[in-house]
């Protein structure tokens, strides 16, 4: 998450500002795109010996393979789990029970609840596997609900709202590009910058999530595909094209002034510079335009709701 906050000075804004507006011209609305709004499988610890799954209200363990109902649990009270063997055991009352299963999902009732883990609050469901031996941690939830996990854990809360707007609508876009990224391990994606840093409920902000539920279904399109939406921190002053770090170029990604003049370069440089979406919203710039600066060619085009299938 970043933290440091360094001041800027723009001596060229306005010009860039009338650039970014003829950009703006080009802005297209794709209406409803063809996929749907999805749940999402966040991988929160992998390959250890024991972890722990709180909850805020009585939740059910279960037997992820066939469903069999294991214990309900206490609120507000840690369970311990560990790998017993090829199988998954709980603590209760004080001893190990074997739960004969190499999965266990925790289902937190009518998700009104959180599920507590590595000394945090989750929105959504848990499931624990045994691989090998070792245990691996993954939070299950819908997608708006984990991205309202993603912006506060990747920009400062204290940020200018269309920055977080930009960031809710790369970040969304960056998610479902890379749905079943880390499928063979049994998730989506990672809790960690390698992926997106996310800090689950625990670090949801009253304005993070307003700009989530503002952008709420928003993504960024290229040839009628959501585009993985890269970003980083800062580009100490200019983006890179993504063949200088991937060996390959994307037509969705263009070389520009990143406005975070003055930072260190933090990240691969590919994208939207995070310092410079926050500098261009503080000088006026909304989240579309932002993101129409840092992005080639794209459109923003909006996910289907359950609720529009149902009508369909």
């Amino acid at each position: 998450m970043l933290s440091v906050r360094i001041k800027f000075y723009f001596n060229n804004i306005k010009l860039i500002k009338a650039n970014v507006l003829c950009i703006v011209l080009f802005f297209i609305f794709a209406g409803v795109f063809s996929q749907k709004a999805e749940a999402i499988r966040i991988g929160l610890s992998e390959g250890v010996e024991k972890t722990y799954i709180g909850s805020t209200q009585n939740a059910q363990f279960l037997d992820a393979t066939t469903g069999k109902l294991l214990f309900v649990s206490r609120s507000f009270f840690p369970y311990s789990i560990k790998a017993w063997d090829d199988s998954i055991a709980v603590k209760v009352k004080g001893k190990y029970y074997d739960c004969d299963t190499n999965a266990i999902y925790i289902q937190n009732p009518k998700h009104k609840g959180f599920l507590a883990t590595k000394r945090r609050w989750y929105r959504g469901d848990m499931i624990v596997y045994n691989i090998g031996g070792r245990l691996t941690v993954v939070n299950t939830l819908p997608l708006e609900e984990y991205i309202m996990g993603v912006v506060p854990s990747e920009m400062p809360s204290k940020w200018n709202f269309e920055a977080h707007k930009a960031q809710a609508i790369a970040a969304r876009s960056y998610a479902l590009a890379n749905l079943n990224k880390h499928s063979s391990k049994g998730y989506d994606l990672k809790d960690t910058p390698a992926d997106q840093a996310y800090g689950g409920a625990s670090s949801e902000t009253i304005q993070t999530t307003r700009a989530v539920l503002s952008t709420r279904g928003e993504v960024l399109t290229y040839d009628n595909k959501i585009i993985p939406a890269y970003y980083h921190a800062s580009s100490g002053g200019k983006t890179i094209q993504a063949g200088q770090v991937w060996n390959h170029d994307l037509p969705f990604i263009r070389s520009v002034d990143a406005f975070d003049w003055g930072t260190r370069k933090n990240g691969h440089g590919v994208g939207m510079s995070q310092y410079g979406a926050n500098n261009l919203a503080n000088k006026g710039l909304s989240a579309r335009q932002i993101l129409n600066y840092f992005y080639k060619d794209i459109n923003f085009s909006r996910l289907k709701e359950p609720e529009e299938d149902e009508e369909e």
